[in-house]
């Protein structure tokens, strides 16, 4: 009897256990809708539970090594901060749906981003960033890119490979007449809004 009720509470814990390990991925509209952990503190008393959190406007220096303890993470917004770089882990973030981390300084992409294969929407805008890796294409599942306001001068031919595209916003940013119908071409399933050409050759 001790050994049946035994083997009983075991199957529960790791039942248990497993549905918080990988919680269910949530629409867009119930995670735009929900309320958000606003501090590292907060989150930190119950890690399992931040599905959502926001960290806007805090005066961060740099990527908070705590948010990889929320492993349900599925929406995460950093911006208006002062962090010009992310972590080559960010890859861990598995479960991250919805990512922003505009308006932050950010000067580097890390290869990893490629790994965040859940990510339908990605808020780049208003950084220093120069360069986009190629990984990038393997984010088969997102909608929204917005990298409007950095200092590209190049494009990866992996862009072809965002099947779910719907929208490219590269405003703001030196375009030749060339690279903009290369673009065009390379996405034909999305909207890309661009600045008027700026008639140059690199």
């Amino acid at each position: 009897m001790n050994k049946l009720f035994f083997k009983l509470i075991l199957i529960i814990v790791l039942s248990f256990t497993y549905q918080e390990a990988k919680a269910q991925s949530l629409d867009s509209l119930t995670l735009d809708t929900m309320q958000a952990f606003v501090s590292i503190q907060e989150a930190m008393k119950n890690p399992i539970a931040v599905i959502k959190l926001s960290l806007r406007k805090q005066h961060l220096k740099s990527f908070p090594k705590e948010i990889f303890q929320f492993k349900n993470l599925q929406y995460l917004d950093i911006s208006k901060n002062s962090i010009s770089e992310l972590p080559d882990s960010i890859g861990l973030l598995a479960n991250l749906q919805y990512f922003a981390c505009s308006k932050t300084g950010l000067k580097r992409l890390p290869k990893d981003i490629g790994k965040l294969v859940n990510l339908k929407y990605l808020n780049l805008n208003q950084n220093d960033l120069e360069t986009i890796p190629t990984q990038i294409g393997n984010l088969e599942k997102l909608e929204i890119l917005d990298l409007w306001s950095n200092n590209f001068d190049e494009y990866p031919s992996t862009f072809s490979s965002l099947k779910s595209l719907r929208v490219l916003d590269l405003r703001n940013i030196l375009i030749s007449d060339e690279v903009q119908k290369s673009l065009t071409n390379m996405l034909p399933r999305a909207t890309v809004y661009m600045s008027p050409s700026c008639k140059c050759k690199w």
